[in-house]
């Protein structure tokens, strides 16, 4: 779903499209929204990263889940292990304007680019060393 990012509070840092005229989201609703499978939102709840509130069988999402739902997803696109989302998600629940949750992320995120940026140095070279091979093993088939 496209959006900008003005639309959205700076607070938010997993930002989804606000749904203010529906009070609770169903197992469905958030499949389709996010993609994803009951299997992965029931994993997620036995990992304590959502609580859906139960009616009988049923399973009932909040605003405050979906938020998180979008949080888990982002994390893992960027490659958080699951441990580091929850940690991250459940600093929100400390209080303090979020102060404590923002300073976790952004500390976190920068050694993840650091380690990604280390990657791709690293990948970056191995290219050039094949290239060079490649060129080499070319180079004595003209010979």
């Amino acid at each position: 779903m496209p959006t900008t990012a003005a639309a959205f509070p700076v607070e938010a840092l997993a930002p989804i499209e606000p749904r203010p005229q529906q009070d609770a989201f169903s197992i469905s609703d958030l499949c389709a929204e996010f993609a994803v499978t009951p299997r992965a939102l029931r994993f997620y709840e036995d990992e304590g990263l959502i609580g859906p509130e139960r009616r009988g069988t049923q399973r009932i999402y909040s605003h405050a889940d979906r938020a998180r739902l979008a949080w888990i997803l982002r994390g893992k696109r960027v490659g958080f292990s699951l441990a580091e989302i929850k940690e991250m998600i459940d600093l929100y629940d400390v209080g303090e304007g979020r102060r404590v949750q923002k300073q976790v992320t952004l500390e976190r995120c920068r050694d993840r680019i650091h380690l990604l940026e280390n990657q791709k140095r690293d990948i970056d070279a191995h290219i050039t060393e094949l290239q060079q091979f490649v060129q080499l093993l070319e180079s004595s088939d003209a010979h």
